[in-house]
């Protein structure tokens, strides 16, 4: 019976494969889909920064403790949080308690207004880099998807010129991936074709 459901199951990315319903949910429903939400976006930035050097489940399993404790993601009040409230949040054992992450939500809010007042939008902004449509890409497997491209260096040493901080290129390239500036699914998985229509 167990051997039929698995058959039954649409063939996914292997790293959403398996029990977690909350990572094939993330992968089958938003992983990969055009973004062009702001807060959508810096929510995605400040989860991307929190994983660093941890697992997307951990963020993942957070992630609605990281939407409350960050105001919704709404990005002129994370701006204005102030050294007390962020202070309050490391105490949380619900988020990552580590202050550098914390902080930066605040400092890349500050930097994501800047950005606001000068392009119009946090989208029109990120996207400028990808041309504002996604890049298709034909990985088949795990082992071929890249940390990193030329085009998340550029991306990152931009933002980090703007001073925003947690957007090292292998950050930033998960980002574009999250948000479906790349289309990174493998060509055998179920939404590779269907973001690609």
């Amino acid at each position: 019976m167990a051997k039929k459901a698995a058959l039954d199951q649409p063939k996914r990315c292997s790293w959403a494969q398996g029990d977690d319903a909350a990572m094939r949910r993330y992968h089958d429903t938003e992983w990969g889909v055009p973004l062009h939400d702001d807060e959508r976006l810096f929510e995605m930035l400040v989860l991307e920064g929190a994983q660093a050097g941890l697992s997307w489940r951990t963020v993942l399993n957070k992630r609605e403790a990281y939407r409350k404790a960050f105001r919704g993601f709404d990005i002129a009040r994370v701006a204005r949080m102030t050294d007390a409230a962020l202070e309050k949040l490391l105490l949380d054992p619900a988020l990552i308690r580590n202050r550098l992450k914390i902080f930066s939500a605040r400092n890349n809010a500050r930097a994501a207004l800047k950005v606001i007042a000068e392009f119009g939008s946090l989208d029109a902004y990120f996207w400028s880099f990808v041309g504002g449509k996604p890049q298709r890409n034909r990985w088949r497997g795990r082992g071929e998807v890249p940390a990193r491209t030329p085009l998340s260096d550029e991306m990152s040493r931009e933002l980090k010129k703007r001073g925003f901080n947690f957007v090292g290129s292998t950050i930033i390239y998960a980002h574009m991936q999250a948000t479906g500036m790349v289309n990174d699914h493998f060509v055998g998985c179920f939404r590779h074709s269907q973001l690609k229509a």
